[in-house]
């Protein structure tokens, strides 16, 4: 980077706007969907517009990390946001569901780029002592997103229309990379590689395979143990065996195996994959608390997450200045510390709790949460060479985005199995058993207030406890998160000292202590 051409103010407004529109459209594409489904149909394929988003993503972020390494930053963030704009326009104008759904995996590859090259500028532009705080800036964009998203998403829908959930990325990603273009000035100081073709492909294919296996197994098409969802798995097995085999023995792989040869690199990947599953446990199944155990409205159960999320952006904002401070391993501490309370909590929920308990408990999961994308941001770049700080915040990203999609059907699963054993309990009349096998009688309130109070009530208290339940199971995975908290050390950002700032040398020392 060229310091004296480059603008920071308007670099970070780019990154900013960019990585903005990112997280929004996470979030505010949930609320459309109802009037979407409505005008295109295809219900059944209700899911695919969130997990093609999330599957390209997935698979475009370490992709993007290394290019980006390669040829330079710069580039490679306006590619995606170019991307990503082009989906968006694509979705806007979908004339069916599966369009749209081949149109948001566009909008996901180009999303892919932007998170993991942004906090990789970050890094590049700033000192060490300024890094803590703008990752806690960056990450409050993400908290901000996931409060306003939801929201503006029902705002648009209902007074303009549902396509303008898609459009409205136009105005925002312009100015970001009109801003990168004008603002952001790099060296050309990028070595000549050769892209790992073979490592993408068998990295793209075995992760595809695995995500296609997780979201259809279990379901009335493919059962667990059917040839499809078994061929899949075998898939993955034997397509991630060959791409272990090609990144080693190309010059210049995708993925760096290397790195996870540093201890507090792979465990810093260790908790963001971790964390990932708890945020998305959250996230997920409070909502389903609010509206099938309390009877309140889909709007209702959408804001309970408000109270998280603005806890989140406190948590990752405050989490700025500690890095400065506090080694990695304390900060981690602390917050899984609050993050076991918080499912500890959760897990003693009945259909009795008070209704601001559970905003309280909420609020404690996002103190716990936040500042793990400050800490871990910086944690996975303690003491790498520049030119792998592309690929390092990239598996970060891909790490935390695994652990959301694996959580949300691994942690499904266990709540479905507990649900439907309560169930059984409690009306041992197969026919009434089978009326709610699916909690969907519950969460609407025209088929709720057709049955009896006390069939309710029943049916309720299975809910409540299955979700209960869930949120206890979530400690064991707090506890495997422990261990690698413990694995980070002594190590902690080094500050250069008062000569180094006068000499110019403002990189960070070695690895710190282990």
């Amino acid at each position: 980077m060229d310091r004296n051409q480059t603008k920071i103010n308007w670099v970070v407004a780019g990154l900013l706007l960019g990585m903005f529109v990112g997280a929004l459209d996470q979030t505010i594409v949930s609320t459309a969907m109802p009037t979407v489904i409505t005008e295109l149909g295809g219900f059944e394929h209700y899911v695919w517009v969130f997990s093609a988003y999330m599957i390209a993503t997935v698979v475009a972020t370490p992709i993007f990390g290394k290019l980006s390494d390669i040829y330079g930053r710069k580039l490679f963030f306006q590619l995606g946001l170019v991307l990503f704009l082009i989906g968006s326009v694509l979705c806007g104008i979908a004339g069916s569901m599966t369009e749209l759904i081949v149109y948001r995996a566009i909008q996901g590859i180009g999303g892919g780029a932007l998170m993991p090259i942004a906090f990789a500028v970050i890094f590049d532009i700033f000192p060490p002592e300024k890094r803590g705080k703008m990752n806690g800036l960056f990450g409050a964009v993400f908290g901000l997103s996931s409060v306003f998203g939801p929201a503006l998403g029902a705002y648009i829908t209902d007074y303009i229309d549902w396509r303008w959930v898609f459009y409205i990325n136009l105005p925002i990603g312009l100015v970001a990379i009109a801003l990168m273009h004008f603002g952001y000035r790099e060296k050309a100081a990028h070595r000549k590689q050769k892209i790992d073709w073979a490592g993408a492909t068998t990295l793209v294919t075995a992760i595809l395979s695995f995500m296609f296996a997780i979201e259809l197994a279990g379901s009335d098409t493919y059962a667990w143990g059917s040839w499809q969802i078994i061929g899949l798995f075998a898939l993955f097995v034997v397509c991630f065996a060959l791409f272990l085999a090609a990144e080693r023995k190309t010059a210049d792989p995708i993925v760096e195996l290397k790195l996870f040869k540093n201890r507090l690199f792979t465990a810093s990947q260790a908790i963001g994959f971790l964390y990932g599953i708890i945020m998305v446990s959250g996230a997920t199944y409070i909502p389903l608390f609010i509206q099938g155990v309390y009877g309140e409205s889909a709007s209702a159960a959408g804001q309970t997450l408000t109270p998280m999320m603005l806890a989140v952006v406190a948590s990752s904002v405050l989490g700025g200045p500690m890095v400065n401070k506090m080694s990695y391993r304390n900060i981690m501490l602390i917050s899984t510390i609050i993050l076991a309370g918080a499912m500890a909590l959760l897990g003693t929920m009945t259909v009795d709790t008070p209704r601001w308990t559970v905003t309280l408990y909420m609020v404690l999961v996002g103190l716990g949460i936040g500042v793990n994308f400050v800490v871990l941001n910086i944690s996975v770049l303690h003491g790498l060479p520049g030119q792998y700080k592309g690929a390092a915040i990239s598996l970060i990203t891909f790490f935390r985005t695994i652990g959301s999609a694996l959580g949300v059907t691994v942690l499904g699963v266990l709540q479905k199995v507990d649900y439907k054993s309560r169930i059984e309990s409690v009306f041992p009349d197969p026919a009434q058993a089978a009326q709610f096998s699916d909690p969907k009688a519950l969460l609407i309130p025209q088929v709720r207030n057709t049955l009896p109070p006390e069939v309710v009530q029943s049916a309720t208290k299975a809910l409540a406890g299955s979700i209960s339940y869930l949120f206890l199971a979530s400690i064991l995975i707090i506890a495997v998160g422990l261990v690698f908290v413990l694995m980070l050390g002594k190590a902690r950002m080094e500050l250069p000292s008062k000569t180094a700032k006068e000499n110019g040398n403002l990189e960070p020392g070695p690895v710190g202590h282990m």
